[in-house]
């Protein structure tokens, strides 16, 4: 089964707090999520990324998801391949560093499109039965 990796700031956590929306379609699907951030420990807590319901990585900016070896380390530190994960990520930067590693990545723009990551996701995890509406 495939882990969904879930950009952090300003896609599943923002200035306003959480993403409920895109909790509740992420919540329809078994697979397990990790929630990437480039933020310190520090810098989690000013901007909200606590106490989140998926488990959160981060490697302090040494390097930031702009770099593939954030990529690496992840994929390593989880003892992962590129296709055993799907991202879906805000920075165009760093969902080139994504993809340069052979991670499937879907660009979520700020207008939250829902309905496009729906489809990426049931059109790229390992699953036999339909998700519908949220």
């Amino acid at each position: 089964m495939k882990t969904i990796l879930v950009d952090a700031w300003n896609t599943f956590v923002t200035e306003k707090g959480m993403d409920y929306d895109l909790k509740k379609l992420l919540d329809t699907y078994p697979n397990p999520k990790i929630i990437l951030t480039n933020a310190s420990k520090q810098e989690c807590i000013s901007f909200g990324i606590v106490n989140m319901p998926y488990q959160v990585f981060s490697l302090d900016h040494n390097p930031n998801k702009t770099d593939k070896a954030y990529y690496l380390k992840m994929l390593n530190y989880f003892k992962l391949k590129p296709n055993e994960v799907v991202y879906f990520e805000n920075h165009v930067e760093a969902i080139n560093s994504a993809t340069s590693v052979g991670i499937k990545t879907f660009p979520y723009n700020k207008e939250h499109n829902l309905d496009g990551l729906r489809i990426f996701l049931n059109n790229n995890l390992d699953q036999t039965f339909p998700h519908y509406g949220i």
